[in-house]
This record gives C-alpha cells, structure tokens and sequence, in this order.
C-alpha cells in the first residue's frame, strides 16, 4: 500500500493541558474517544479527527521518553512490515498491538532512529478519502530530520513506494528531498542539524494565518522557536513547542 501519514498521536505529561494548548493554536476541538478507549483526547477539525494525545506511561519517562509528537502510516499488515522494517535495519519499539476497535499498530524507527507508528485500521475499506492538504487543522507538511537524509529516503521509498518530487540544494545544510505518496508532494527529507540530539518528524498543522499563530502560541505558554518564515512554495511555516516540551510546526498559505 501506498500512503503517506494519516493520523497523529501526542504523547504527553499533561494531556489537559495540552490539550487546551493545541484548541487555542491550532483551532482544534476535542473530546473523549469514549467506549473501549476513553480517556484518549481526540482532536477534530470541521467534524473530522485530526488526532489524538495520550498520557506518556511512566515507564517511557523512566527510560527517557520526552513528550512528542509520533505519526501513523496506513498499511494492510502490520506484522509483515515491521518484519520489512527489521531486515532494513529499522527496530521495532513496540508491539505489534491490538487497539479495541481500530485496528492492529506498531510503534517503530527508521534506520536513521526517527519513530514512526504503524496502523492497520478497521476495517481498511472505510478509511475516508484525504482533505485537500493545505486544509485548516490537518496536517499540511510531513518533514524528517534525519541521521542520514539519503539513507532514510531509500528506507522509505522501498517500504512505501514514497517518489522523489524535486531535490532542493540548501548549500551547507544539505539536500532537502520533497516526497511525495499517490502523486503529490506531501513533504521534505534532510540530513538533521548537527544541535538536532536525535533524528525525528515533525509535522506541519495548517492554521489561517502563521503570524496570529504564533502569537497565539506564546500567549498559550509555548515557545516559537523558529519563524515566522517564508518557505519555497510560498507558504508560510512557524516552529515551536508546546508547553510540555513536544515539539510542532504550522504552516499556512498567507503570512
């Protein structure tokens, strides 16, 4: 299958918290999954989930975890493909596991070290088609910083299929490779900074305007930590983090 992410998770120390951060930035409303998985925060946008965020277990603080943001990626078996992610020299970090009443999922990295999620939903056949991806409140742009930027668009083209759009030449800070998954580019690759202390995704959330939202973000009690800035398509991004230290990023058409 082929695909690109398709739902977001935050694990965090304070889920309320953080929850009323990310409604007043990005716009998001929320509410209780309910049933077989109440007490998981469902983010929506216009009605549909976006995303979600859980209670960071005490035993992933105890070995180091940090409060972060992981994306899930479609597939039909997950076992199957975590056996692909081994072999290419990925890890598996968890699972695989079964999620009462959505589907069978795998927590993973990359050979580069970035953490990714798998996710076999149920049933496959009622996954509804994508928003436009420049969509207010879902995710516009998926970018990895990575241990090696050519290393981890061979591991990801091979397992997904996942094409190169263009290639853009950032001098001394390397290539960055927009991907794209069914015929649009839908984000970036590069060889991480060397301050970067690990290799990681971050996700671009669309928002109206990035200058309102990055205000929004400080008054909120996060931090912007790069931006507002113009990127090359045209469009607009801001990075921050979020008052319990998980990083995120926006992007909007208009400044």
């Amino acid at each position: 299958m082929q695909s690109g992410f398709f739902r977001y998770e935050l694990m965090t120390t304070d889920v309320a918290a953080a929850e009323a951060f990310y409604r007043e930035v990005v716009g998001w409303t929320s509410a209780d999954a309910g049933g077989a998985n109440a007490g998981y925060t469902i983010f929506s946008a216009s009605g549909r989930g976006v995303a979600g965020a859980m209670t960071l277990p005490d035993e992933a603080c105890a070995a180091g975890a940090r409060p972060g943001w992981i994306g899930y990626i479609p597939v039909s078996d997950v076992d199957a493909v975590v056996a692909r992610i081994e072999a290419a020299g990925g890890a598996l970090r968890k699972g695989p596991f079964e999620i009462e009443e959505v589907g069978r999922a795998a927590m993973v990295s990359d050979p580069t070290g970035a953490g990714f999620a798998l996710l076999a939903p149920l049933p496959m056949g009622d996954m509804p088609a994508p928003p436009r991806r420049m969509t207010p409140g879902h995710c516009g742009w998926h970018e990895l910083h990575a241990g090696d930027g050519d290393a981890a668009f061979r591991f990801y083209s091979d397992l997904f299929g996942w094409t190169e759009a263009s290639a853009l030449d950032m001098g001394p800070m390397g290539t960055y490779r927009l991907w794209s998954a069914g015929g649009e580019a839908v984000g970036g690759m590069m060889t991480k900074m060397p301050q970067m202390e690990r290799a990681a995704w971050l996700f671009y959330f669309v928002v109206e305007s990035v200058d309102a939202a990055a205000e929004r973000i400080g008054a909120a009690g996060g931090t912007v930590v790069n931006g507002p800035m113009a990127v090359p398509d045209g469009s607009w991004i801001v990075q921050g983090l979020d008052p319990q230290g998980a990083m995120f990023a926006l992007v909007s058409e208009r400044r």
